[in-house]
Protein backbone atom coordinates (compact mmCIF):
# COMPACT_ATOMS: atom_id res chain seq x y z
CA UNK A 1 0.00 0.00 0.00
CA UNK A 2 1.42 3.40 -0.93
CA UNK A 3 0.73 6.40 1.24
CA UNK A 4 1.81 8.99 -1.32
CA UNK A 5 3.89 11.12 1.04
CA UNK A 6 6.69 10.63 3.52
CA UNK A 7 6.08 13.66 5.73
CA UNK A 8 7.63 12.97 9.12
CA UNK A 9 7.19 16.23 10.97
CA UNK A 10 4.06 17.42 12.71
CA UNK A 11 2.27 20.39 11.15
CA UNK A 12 2.57 23.82 12.69
CA UNK A 13 -0.87 23.59 14.30
CA UNK A 14 -0.09 20.39 16.23
CA UNK A 15 -1.70 20.56 19.66
CA UNK A 16 -3.65 23.71 18.82
CA UNK A 17 -7.02 24.20 20.52
CA UNK A 18 -9.82 25.43 18.32
CA UNK A 19 -12.64 27.65 19.52
CA UNK A 20 -15.60 25.61 20.78
CA UNK A 21 -18.43 25.22 18.28
CA UNK A 22 -21.79 23.75 19.23
CA UNK A 23 -22.09 21.84 15.95
CA UNK A 24 -18.81 20.04 16.34
CA UNK A 25 -18.85 16.26 16.29
CA UNK A 26 -16.00 13.79 16.55
CA UNK A 27 -15.30 10.65 14.55
CA UNK A 28 -14.01 7.67 16.51
CA UNK A 29 -12.36 4.79 14.67
CA UNK A 30 -12.50 1.91 17.14
CA UNK A 31 -11.15 -1.43 15.97
CA UNK A 32 -10.85 -4.62 17.96
CA UNK A 33 -9.50 -8.04 17.17
CA UNK A 34 -12.83 -9.28 15.79
CA UNK A 35 -14.63 -6.18 14.53
CA UNK A 36 -14.35 -2.48 13.98
CA UNK A 37 -16.59 0.53 13.64
CA UNK A 38 -16.63 4.20 12.86
CA UNK A 39 -18.77 6.25 15.22
CA UNK A 40 -19.79 9.87 15.57
CA UNK A 41 -19.59 11.31 19.07
CA UNK A 42 -21.43 14.31 20.43
CA UNK A 43 -20.59 15.83 23.82
CA UNK A 44 -22.97 17.80 26.03
CA UNK A 45 -22.77 18.78 29.73
CA UNK A 46 -26.38 17.67 30.25
CA UNK A 47 -26.49 14.42 28.27
CA UNK A 48 -22.84 13.42 28.39
CA UNK A 49 -21.38 11.57 25.43
CA UNK A 50 -23.79 10.31 22.81
CA UNK A 51 -22.53 7.92 20.15
CA UNK A 52 -23.92 7.06 16.75
CA UNK A 53 -22.58 3.99 15.03
CA UNK A 54 -22.04 4.88 11.39
CA UNK A 55 -20.30 1.82 9.99
CA UNK A 56 -19.48 -1.63 11.36
CA UNK A 57 -17.15 -4.11 9.73
CA UNK A 58 -15.58 -7.46 10.56
CA UNK A 59 -11.95 -7.96 11.46
CA UNK A 60 -9.97 -11.10 12.02
CA UNK A 61 -6.80 -12.97 11.29
CA UNK A 62 -6.17 -14.58 7.92
CA UNK A 63 -3.68 -17.32 7.14
CA UNK A 64 -1.12 -16.24 4.58
CA UNK A 65 2.14 -17.98 3.66
CA UNK A 66 1.85 -20.16 6.74
CA UNK A 67 1.40 -17.27 9.16
CA UNK A 68 -1.48 -15.44 10.83
CA UNK A 69 -1.87 -11.87 9.55
CA UNK A 70 -4.33 -8.98 9.58
CA UNK A 71 -6.00 -8.19 6.25
CA UNK A 72 -4.89 -4.60 6.58
CA UNK A 73 -5.85 -3.44 3.08
CA UNK A 74 -9.42 -4.58 3.69
CA UNK A 75 -9.36 -3.00 7.15
CA UNK A 76 -8.23 0.38 5.86
CA UNK A 77 -10.79 0.26 3.04
CA UNK A 78 -13.50 -0.18 5.67
CA UNK A 79 -12.12 2.76 7.65
CA UNK A 80 -12.39 4.97 4.56
CA UNK A 81 -15.90 3.72 3.88
CA UNK A 82 -16.87 4.56 7.45
CA UNK A 83 -15.36 8.03 7.31
CA UNK A 84 -17.19 8.76 4.05
CA UNK A 85 -20.47 7.66 5.65
CA UNK A 86 -19.72 9.79 8.72
CA UNK A 87 -19.04 12.83 6.55
CA UNK A 88 -22.37 12.32 4.81
CA UNK A 89 -24.30 12.00 8.09
CA UNK A 90 -22.63 15.06 9.59
CA UNK A 91 -23.37 17.14 6.51
CA UNK A 92 -27.05 16.16 6.55
CA UNK A 93 -27.26 17.13 10.22
CA UNK A 94 -25.57 20.49 9.67
CA UNK A 95 -22.61 19.37 11.78
CA UNK A 96 -18.87 19.61 11.31
CA UNK A 97 -16.51 16.72 12.03
CA UNK A 98 -13.80 18.50 13.96
CA UNK A 99 -11.38 15.60 14.22
CA UNK A 100 -10.80 11.88 14.00
CA UNK A 101 -9.41 9.66 16.76
CA UNK A 102 -8.13 6.10 16.30
CA UNK A 103 -7.84 3.28 18.81
CA UNK A 104 -7.11 -0.41 18.23
CA UNK A 105 -5.53 -3.38 19.99
CA UNK A 106 -1.87 -3.14 20.98
CA UNK A 107 1.56 -4.64 20.12
CA UNK A 108 1.05 -5.33 16.37
CA UNK A 109 2.57 -3.13 13.67
CA UNK A 110 3.20 -2.64 9.99
CA UNK A 111 6.63 -2.02 8.48
CA UNK A 112 6.84 1.05 6.23
CA UNK A 113 9.75 2.02 4.01
CA UNK A 114 11.11 5.47 3.18
CA UNK A 115 8.67 5.79 0.26
CA UNK A 116 5.73 5.31 2.61
CA UNK A 117 4.88 1.82 1.37
CA UNK A 118 3.68 -0.94 3.64
CA UNK A 119 6.26 -3.62 2.85
CA UNK A 120 4.36 -6.66 4.11
CA UNK A 121 1.01 -7.70 5.54
CA UNK A 122 1.07 -7.03 9.32
CA UNK A 123 1.38 -10.14 11.47
CA UNK A 124 -1.19 -10.89 14.15
CA UNK A 125 -0.10 -11.35 17.74
CA UNK A 126 -1.80 -14.75 17.56
CA UNK A 127 0.92 -15.96 15.20
CA UNK A 128 3.53 -18.20 16.81
CA UNK A 129 6.61 -16.64 15.18
CA UNK A 130 7.72 -14.71 18.26
CA UNK A 131 7.76 -17.77 20.53
CA UNK A 132 11.18 -18.76 19.16
CA UNK A 133 12.70 -15.32 19.85
CA UNK A 134 11.90 -15.07 23.55
CA UNK A 135 15.00 -16.92 24.76
CA UNK A 136 17.18 -14.98 22.32
CA UNK A 137 15.89 -11.65 23.64
CA UNK A 138 16.26 -12.73 27.27
CA UNK A 139 19.82 -13.85 26.60
CA UNK A 140 20.65 -10.24 25.74
CA UNK A 141 18.33 -8.45 28.16
CA UNK A 142 17.29 -10.34 31.26
CA UNK A 143 13.58 -10.48 32.16
CA UNK A 144 14.47 -8.67 35.40
CA UNK A 145 16.12 -5.80 33.51
CA UNK A 146 13.29 -5.62 31.00
CA UNK A 147 10.72 -5.28 33.75
CA UNK A 148 12.73 -2.84 35.86
CA UNK A 149 12.80 -0.48 32.88
CA UNK A 150 9.55 -1.08 31.01
CA UNK A 151 7.30 -2.46 33.75
CA UNK A 152 5.65 -4.54 31.04
CA UNK A 153 3.91 -7.83 31.63
CA UNK A 154 5.58 -10.73 29.85
CA UNK A 155 3.57 -11.93 26.88
CA UNK A 156 5.32 -13.87 24.17
CA UNK A 157 3.73 -11.67 21.50
CA UNK A 158 4.90 -8.33 22.89
CA UNK A 159 6.31 -6.11 20.17
CA UNK A 160 9.90 -6.57 21.35
CA UNK A 161 9.72 -10.30 20.58
CA UNK A 162 7.93 -9.74 17.27
CA UNK A 163 10.62 -7.30 16.10
CA UNK A 164 13.28 -9.82 17.05
CA UNK A 165 11.64 -12.21 14.57
CA UNK A 166 12.01 -9.77 11.66
CA UNK A 167 14.74 -10.83 9.20
CA UNK A 168 15.74 -7.31 8.13
CA UNK A 169 14.68 -3.94 9.55
CA UNK A 170 17.15 -1.73 7.68
CA UNK A 171 15.46 1.30 6.16
CA UNK A 172 12.10 0.49 7.75
CA UNK A 173 9.92 1.97 10.48
CA UNK A 174 7.41 0.07 12.60
CA UNK A 175 4.06 1.81 12.91
CA UNK A 176 1.71 0.35 15.49
CA UNK A 177 -1.69 -0.36 13.95
CA UNK A 178 -3.48 2.88 15.01
CA UNK A 179 -0.38 4.89 14.07
CA UNK A 180 -0.30 3.14 10.70
CA UNK A 181 -3.90 4.14 10.05
CA UNK A 182 -3.13 7.72 11.11
CA UNK A 183 -0.12 7.78 8.79
CA UNK A 184 -2.16 6.64 5.81
CA UNK A 185 -4.73 9.33 6.58
CA UNK A 186 -2.32 12.21 7.19
CA UNK A 187 1.16 11.29 5.93
CA UNK A 188 2.56 11.97 9.42
CA UNK A 189 4.48 9.28 11.26
CA UNK A 190 4.05 9.31 15.03
CA UNK A 191 3.81 6.77 17.83
CA UNK A 192 1.12 7.47 20.41
CA UNK A 193 2.40 7.00 23.95
CA UNK A 194 -0.22 4.70 25.48
CA UNK A 195 0.37 2.17 22.74
CA UNK A 196 4.14 2.70 22.80
CA UNK A 197 4.07 1.56 26.42
CA UNK A 198 2.92 -1.91 25.32
CA UNK A 199 5.94 -2.60 23.09
CA UNK A 200 8.49 -3.67 25.71
CA UNK A 201 10.77 -0.92 24.40
CA UNK A 202 9.36 2.03 26.38
CA UNK A 203 10.84 3.37 29.61
CA UNK A 204 7.99 3.40 32.13
CA UNK A 205 9.57 6.11 34.30
CA UNK A 206 11.13 8.40 31.70
CA UNK A 207 8.22 8.09 29.28
CA UNK A 208 10.66 7.72 26.37
CA UNK A 209 11.98 4.94 24.18
CA UNK A 210 14.41 2.57 25.94
CA UNK A 211 17.11 3.06 23.31
CA UNK A 212 19.58 0.85 25.18
CA UNK A 213 17.29 -2.11 24.52
CA UNK A 214 17.07 -1.27 20.83
CA UNK A 215 20.87 -1.12 20.68
CA UNK A 216 21.24 -4.41 22.54
CA UNK A 217 18.96 -6.17 20.09
CA UNK A 218 20.52 -4.58 17.01
CA UNK A 219 17.27 -2.81 16.17
CA UNK A 220 17.64 0.63 14.54
CA UNK A 221 16.99 3.47 17.00
CA UNK A 222 14.57 5.09 14.58
CA UNK A 223 12.47 1.92 14.22
CA UNK A 224 9.58 3.84 15.82
CA UNK A 225 8.62 7.41 14.95
CA UNK A 226 8.61 10.25 17.47
CA UNK A 227 6.21 9.95 20.40
CA UNK A 228 2.97 11.90 20.61
CA UNK A 229 0.62 12.27 23.60
CA UNK A 230 -3.18 11.86 23.70
CA UNK A 231 -4.80 15.16 22.78
CA UNK A 232 -2.03 16.31 20.43
CA UNK A 233 -2.74 16.74 16.73
CA UNK A 234 -1.16 14.22 14.38
CA UNK A 235 -1.97 16.13 11.18
CA UNK A 236 -4.64 17.05 8.64
CA UNK A 237 -6.04 14.67 6.08
CA UNK A 238 -4.21 14.08 2.80
CA UNK A 239 -5.86 15.35 -0.41
CA UNK A 240 -6.50 11.80 -1.61
CA UNK A 241 -8.29 10.98 1.66
CA UNK A 242 -10.37 14.14 1.42
CA UNK A 243 -11.44 13.14 -2.07
CA UNK A 244 -12.38 9.61 -1.00
CA UNK A 245 -14.27 10.59 2.13
CA UNK A 246 -15.77 14.01 1.40
CA UNK A 247 -14.49 15.35 4.73
CA UNK A 248 -13.65 19.06 5.11
CA UNK A 249 -10.10 20.08 4.23
CA UNK A 250 -9.29 21.16 7.80
CA UNK A 251 -10.28 17.84 9.40
CA UNK A 252 -7.51 16.73 11.75
CA UNK A 253 -6.47 13.41 13.19
CA UNK A 254 -6.01 13.82 16.94
CA UNK A 255 -4.07 11.32 19.03
CA UNK A 256 -6.26 9.67 21.64
CA UNK A 257 -5.52 6.75 23.94
CA UNK A 258 -4.77 4.70 20.85
CA UNK A 259 -4.44 1.50 22.83
CA UNK A 260 -8.13 0.75 23.14
CA UNK A 261 -7.80 -0.09 26.83
CA UNK A 262 -6.34 3.35 27.50
CA UNK A 263 -9.41 4.96 25.95
CA UNK A 264 -11.71 2.57 27.83
CA UNK A 265 -10.11 3.34 31.20
CA UNK A 266 -10.37 7.08 30.50
CA UNK A 267 -14.15 6.57 30.36
CA UNK A 268 -14.48 4.51 33.55
CA UNK A 269 -17.29 6.33 35.45
CA UNK A 270 -15.38 6.51 38.75
CA UNK A 271 -16.05 9.15 41.37
CA UNK A 272 -14.07 8.17 44.49
CA UNK A 273 -10.63 9.67 45.10
CA UNK A 274 -8.23 8.46 47.80
CA UNK A 275 -6.15 10.79 49.95
CA UNK A 276 -3.09 10.03 47.81
CA UNK A 277 -4.75 11.16 44.60
CA UNK A 278 -4.96 7.62 43.26
CA UNK A 279 -8.39 6.44 42.25
CA UNK A 280 -9.94 3.99 44.75
CA UNK A 281 -11.48 1.76 42.14
CA UNK A 282 -10.59 -1.27 40.12
CA UNK A 283 -11.56 -1.78 36.51
CA UNK A 284 -12.10 -4.62 34.12
CA UNK A 285 -12.12 -3.75 30.45
CA UNK A 286 -13.98 -6.81 29.26
CA UNK A 287 -13.94 -7.85 25.64
CA UNK A 288 -11.90 -10.29 23.58
CA UNK A 289 -9.36 -9.98 26.39
CA UNK A 290 -10.02 -8.90 29.97
CA UNK A 291 -7.73 -6.16 31.24
CA UNK A 292 -7.97 -6.17 35.01
CA UNK A 293 -6.30 -3.58 37.19
CA UNK A 294 -6.17 -0.23 38.95
CA UNK A 295 -5.17 3.31 38.00
CA UNK A 296 -1.98 4.74 39.52
CA UNK A 297 0.10 7.89 39.34
CA UNK A 298 3.44 6.05 39.07
CA UNK A 299 4.55 2.57 37.97
CA UNK A 300 5.23 -0.37 40.27
CA UNK A 301 8.52 -1.91 39.12
CA UNK A 302 9.25 -4.33 41.95
CA UNK A 303 10.43 -7.89 41.50
CA UNK A 304 7.24 -9.08 43.20
CA UNK A 305 5.22 -7.22 40.58
CA UNK A 306 7.25 -8.82 37.79
CA UNK A 307 6.77 -12.29 39.20
CA UNK A 308 3.03 -11.64 39.42
CA UNK A 309 3.16 -10.64 35.73
CA UNK A 310 1.51 -7.25 36.15
CA UNK A 311 2.01 -4.56 33.57
CA UNK A 312 2.51 -0.80 33.86
CA UNK A 313 1.03 0.78 30.74
CA UNK A 314 0.49 4.47 30.08
CA UNK A 315 -2.98 5.90 30.37
CA UNK A 316 -4.43 9.22 29.29
CA UNK A 317 -2.88 12.20 31.11
CA UNK A 318 0.23 10.26 32.10
CA UNK A 319 -1.56 7.87 34.43
CA UNK A 320 -0.43 4.27 34.83
CA UNK A 321 -2.72 1.40 33.95
CA UNK A 322 -1.48 -1.20 36.41
CA UNK A 323 -3.09 -4.37 35.16
CA UNK A 324 -2.80 -7.93 34.04
CA UNK A 325 -4.21 -9.55 30.94
CA UNK A 326 -6.71 -12.23 31.85
CA UNK A 327 -8.58 -14.48 29.48
CA UNK A 328 -11.65 -12.85 28.01
CA UNK A 329 -14.81 -13.34 26.03
CA UNK A 330 -12.68 -14.70 23.18
CA UNK A 331 -13.31 -18.07 24.83
CA UNK A 332 -17.07 -17.61 24.54
CA UNK A 333 -17.07 -16.21 21.01
CA UNK A 334 -14.84 -19.04 19.77
CA UNK A 335 -17.16 -21.60 21.36
CA UNK A 336 -20.16 -19.96 19.72
CA UNK A 337 -18.37 -20.08 16.39
CA UNK A 338 -17.61 -23.78 16.82
CA UNK A 339 -21.16 -24.60 17.86
CA UNK A 340 -22.64 -22.64 14.95
CA UNK A 341 -20.50 -24.71 12.58
CA UNK A 342 -22.03 -27.81 14.16
CA UNK A 343 -25.58 -26.51 13.66
CA UNK A 344 -26.15 -25.18 17.20
CA UNK A 345 -26.89 -21.47 17.21
CA UNK A 346 -28.80 -20.62 20.40
CA UNK A 347 -28.98 -16.88 21.06
CA UNK A 348 -26.47 -15.68 23.63
CA UNK A 349 -29.02 -14.39 26.21
CA UNK A 350 -30.75 -17.79 26.29
CA UNK A 351 -27.40 -19.55 26.47
CA UNK A 352 -26.34 -17.40 29.43
CA UNK A 353 -29.66 -18.04 31.17
CA UNK A 354 -29.14 -21.78 30.75
CA UNK A 355 -25.64 -21.44 32.16
CA UNK A 356 -26.86 -19.36 35.12
CA UNK A 357 -29.42 -22.05 35.99
CA UNK A 358 -26.67 -24.62 36.58
CA UNK A 359 -25.45 -25.25 40.14
CA UNK A 360 -22.56 -23.20 41.46
CA UNK A 361 -19.24 -24.85 42.19
CA UNK A 362 -18.68 -26.43 38.79
CA UNK A 363 -15.30 -27.07 37.16
CA UNK A 364 -13.01 -24.20 36.25
CA UNK A 365 -10.03 -23.61 33.98
CA UNK A 366 -7.18 -21.12 33.93
CA UNK A 367 -8.84 -18.75 31.45
CA UNK A 368 -5.62 -16.91 30.60
CA UNK A 369 -3.63 -20.04 29.76
CA UNK A 370 -1.76 -19.45 26.46
CA UNK A 371 -3.28 -22.73 25.25
CA UNK A 372 -6.47 -20.78 24.55
CA UNK A 373 -4.82 -18.00 22.50
CA UNK A 374 -5.16 -19.60 19.06
CA UNK A 375 -8.54 -20.11 17.34
CA UNK A 376 -10.42 -23.37 16.56
CA UNK A 377 -11.87 -26.25 18.60
CA UNK A 378 -12.36 -24.11 21.72
CA UNK A 379 -15.08 -26.29 23.37
CA UNK A 380 -12.85 -29.36 23.00
CA UNK A 381 -9.84 -27.52 24.40
CA UNK A 382 -11.83 -26.28 27.39
CA UNK A 383 -13.09 -29.79 28.17
CA UNK A 384 -9.54 -31.12 27.84
CA UNK A 385 -8.28 -28.47 30.26
CA UNK A 386 -10.97 -29.47 32.75
CA UNK A 387 -9.96 -33.15 32.42
CA UNK A 388 -6.39 -32.15 33.22
CA UNK A 389 -7.65 -30.83 36.58
CA UNK A 390 -9.21 -34.21 37.34
CA UNK A 391 -12.78 -32.99 36.81
CA UNK A 392 -15.31 -33.66 34.09
CA UNK A 393 -17.22 -31.05 32.09
CA UNK A 394 -20.52 -32.06 30.51
CA UNK A 395 -20.63 -31.98 26.73
CA UNK A 396 -23.36 -29.32 26.66
CA UNK A 397 -22.99 -25.70 25.58
CA UNK A 398 -24.57 -24.40 28.80
CA UNK A 399 -22.03 -26.31 30.91
CA UNK A 400 -19.12 -25.00 28.87
CA UNK A 401 -20.44 -21.42 29.10
CA UNK A 402 -20.86 -21.68 32.87
CA UNK A 403 -17.31 -22.99 33.13
CA UNK A 404 -16.06 -20.00 31.13
CA UNK A 405 -18.00 -17.48 33.23
CA UNK A 406 -16.96 -19.03 36.56
CA UNK A 407 -13.35 -19.21 35.40
CA UNK A 408 -13.27 -15.58 34.25
CA UNK A 409 -14.82 -14.34 37.51
CA UNK A 410 -12.35 -16.37 39.56
CA UNK A 411 -9.49 -15.03 37.45
CA UNK A 412 -10.72 -11.48 37.98
CA UNK A 413 -10.87 -12.01 41.75
CA UNK A 414 -7.33 -13.44 41.92
CA UNK A 415 -5.95 -10.63 39.79
CA UNK A 416 -7.61 -7.86 41.79
CA UNK A 417 -6.40 -9.39 45.05
CA UNK A 418 -2.87 -9.44 43.64
CA UNK A 419 -3.17 -5.81 42.46
CA UNK A 420 -4.21 -4.67 45.92
CA UNK A 421 -1.38 -6.62 47.55
CA UNK A 422 1.28 -5.33 45.17
CA UNK A 423 0.18 -1.67 45.30
CA UNK A 424 -0.72 -1.58 49.00
CA UNK A 425 -4.15 -0.21 48.14
CA UNK A 426 -7.69 -1.39 48.67
CA UNK A 427 -10.48 -0.78 46.21
CA UNK A 428 -14.11 -0.13 46.99
CA UNK A 429 -15.76 -0.88 43.67
CA UNK A 430 -15.05 -2.76 40.46
CA UNK A 431 -16.06 -1.06 37.21
CA UNK A 432 -16.69 -3.41 34.31
CA UNK A 433 -16.67 -1.60 30.97
CA UNK A 434 -16.87 -2.84 27.42
CA UNK A 435 -18.88 -5.70 25.98
CA UNK A 436 -18.67 -7.77 29.16
CA UNK A 437 -20.64 -5.14 31.06
CA UNK A 438 -23.75 -6.41 29.25
CA UNK A 439 -23.15 -9.97 30.45
CA UNK A 440 -25.29 -10.05 33.59
CA UNK A 441 -24.08 -13.50 34.59
CA UNK A 442 -20.43 -12.50 34.37
CA UNK A 443 -21.04 -9.27 36.31
CA UNK A 444 -22.88 -11.04 39.13
CA UNK A 445 -20.32 -13.83 39.35
CA UNK A 446 -17.56 -11.20 39.49
CA UNK A 447 -19.28 -9.42 42.38
CA UNK A 448 -19.59 -12.72 44.23
CA UNK A 449 -16.01 -13.79 43.52
CA UNK A 450 -14.40 -10.45 44.45
CA UNK A 451 -16.70 -9.60 47.34
CA UNK A 452 -16.99 -6.10 45.92
CA UNK A 453 -19.75 -4.03 44.39
CA UNK A 454 -19.60 -4.21 40.59
CA UNK A 455 -20.74 -1.24 38.51
CA UNK A 456 -21.37 -2.23 34.90
CA UNK A 457 -21.08 0.17 31.99
CA UNK A 458 -20.58 1.87 29.72
CA UNK A 459 -20.55 -0.73 26.97
CA UNK A 460 -18.93 1.77 24.62
CA UNK A 461 -16.28 2.98 27.05
CA UNK A 462 -13.51 2.82 24.46
CA UNK A 463 -15.34 5.01 21.96
CA UNK A 464 -16.43 7.40 24.72
CA UNK A 465 -12.85 7.82 25.95
CA UNK A 466 -11.73 8.34 22.36
CA UNK A 467 -14.33 11.07 21.79
CA UNK A 468 -13.75 12.83 25.12
CA UNK A 469 -10.02 13.26 24.46
CA UNK A 470 -10.85 14.71 21.06
CA UNK A 471 -13.48 17.01 22.56
CA UNK A 472 -11.03 18.30 25.13
CA UNK A 473 -8.44 18.94 22.42
CA UNK A 474 -11.06 20.96 20.53
CA UNK A 475 -11.90 23.03 23.62
CA UNK A 476 -15.42 21.64 23.90
CA UNK A 477 -14.70 20.23 27.38
CA UNK A 478 -12.01 21.04 29.91
CA UNK A 479 -10.31 19.49 32.88
CA UNK A 480 -8.60 16.26 33.79
CA UNK A 481 -9.81 12.68 33.86
CA UNK A 482 -12.18 13.34 36.76
CA UNK A 483 -13.97 16.00 34.73
CA UNK A 484 -14.06 13.84 31.60
CA UNK A 485 -15.55 10.97 33.59
CA UNK A 486 -18.41 13.18 34.78
CA UNK A 487 -19.55 13.38 31.16
CA UNK A 488 -19.71 9.58 31.10
CA UNK A 489 -21.70 9.45 34.32
CA UNK A 490 -24.13 12.10 33.00
CA UNK A 491 -25.01 10.08 29.93
CA UNK A 492 -25.09 6.50 31.21
CA UNK A 493 -27.52 4.27 33.08
CA UNK A 494 -25.11 2.16 35.08
CA UNK A 495 -26.08 -1.16 36.65
CA UNK A 496 -24.98 -2.16 40.14
CA UNK A 497 -24.34 -5.75 41.32
CA UNK A 498 -24.03 -6.57 45.01
CA UNK A 499 -21.58 -9.26 46.11
CA UNK A 500 -24.05 -10.96 48.44
CA UNK A 501 -26.15 -12.37 45.61
CA UNK A 502 -25.20 -15.95 44.79
CA UNK A 503 -25.69 -17.27 41.26
CA UNK A 504 -26.77 -20.85 41.79
CA UNK A 505 -29.64 -22.33 39.87
CA UNK A 506 -31.11 -18.88 39.18
CA UNK A 507 -31.36 -17.45 35.65
CA UNK A 508 -29.35 -14.28 35.05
Amino acid sequence: MTNGTTTDTAPAHAGAVSAPQTNQVFAAIDIGASSGRVMLGRVSPSTGVSLETIHRFPNGVVELDGGLHWDFDALFAEVLKGLAAAASVATKNGERIASIGIDTWAVDYGLVNDAGDLTSVPFSYRDERSRATVERVHAVISPEKLYATTGLQYLQFNTIYQLAAEPNLAGLQALLIPDLIAFLLTGVRRTEATNASTTGLFDAVAGEWATEFLDALGVPRNIFPELIQPGETVGTLLPAILEQTGLPADTTVVAVGSHDTASAVAAVPAQVLSATGDQDFAYISSGTWSLVGVELNKPVLTEASRKANFTNERGVDGTIRYLRNVGGLWLLSECQRAWAAQGFSQALPALLDSAAALPAGGPQINADDPAFTAPDNMPDRIRAAVRNTGAVLADRPAAVVRCIMDSLAAGYARTLADAERLTGRSTAVVHIVGGGSQNRLLCQLTAAATGKVVVAGPVEATAQGNVLVQARAAGVVAGGLAELRHFVIAGEELERYEPAHEVSGVPS
